[in-house]
């Protein structure tokens, strides 16, 4: 899902490049304000899990791939605000020294996977685990909060690509979504397996403060 240099047309990545920016600035100074500093260890692991299982990447069509995300994961143990910092942090490296995602389309990336990664999921987890019942509400949560996540960065990273007239809407919107709506499966899985775990082991992780 990391756009590369030259598929976005000036318009496209610039305006996203603001916005995202944007994003960014805001989070930073509620990370600054409101985070605890023992949850700095914290931030780092979950960074290196990201980090590590968005280098395992499905290659789908033009140039683009598909691969677990992490932003679901992240923001529901940190909060979307600081999950956006992470997600962003993540993003940049691979960027600068990966070449994975270009520099112009660095906020595009960030808007797909940070601010829509992180927010969406973090909203939707919240509210279907106040609707859910029973002890599988967790991962239920968590798996539909994963899945929904992925398959709208999917779908949004298709519009930039339409909107930058490399492809036609049908064909990203369908061969995107239609991707990533099967692979929302297994990071659902994964996203609702490990809160399931943390809950049992470290349950603490879940009852912290959300920023």
């Amino acid at each position: 899902m990391h756009i590369p240099d030259g598929f976005l047309s000036p318009s496209v990545w610039g305006t996203l490049d603001v916005v995202s920016g944007s994003f960014l600035v805001g989070a930073l100074r509620q990370v600054g304000r409101h985070a605890e500093e023992k949850v700095v260890p914290l931030m780092g692991v979950l960074a290196a899990f990201v980090f590590v299982a968005q280098m395992i990447n499905l290659p789908i069509a033009g140039g683009v791939s598909g691969h677990f995300l992490g932003g679901a994961l992240v923001a529901i143990l940190l909060g979307p605000w600081s999950g956006l910092v992470l997600m962003s942090t993540v993003l940049i490296v691979q960027c600068l020294l990966l070449q994975d995602g270009g520099i112009a389309a660095l906020g595009a990336n960030l808007m797909n996977m940070g601010i829509l990664g992180s927010f969406v999921a973090y909203w939707i987890a919240r509210v279907l685990y106040t609707i859910l019942k029973g002890e599988r509400a967790l991962f239920w949560s968590g798996f539909l909060a994963a899945w929904s996540t992925i398959v709208l960065s999917s779908l949004s990273c298709a519009a930039m690509l339409s909107l930058s007239q490399v492809v036609p809407w049908k064909v990203s919107l369908s061969l995107l979504g239609g991707v990533h709506a099967v692979l929302g499966i297994l990071e659902g899985l994964v996203t609702g397996t490990v809160l399931v775990s943390i809950a049992r082991i470290r349950p603490d992780l879940l009852n912290r403060p959300k920023i």
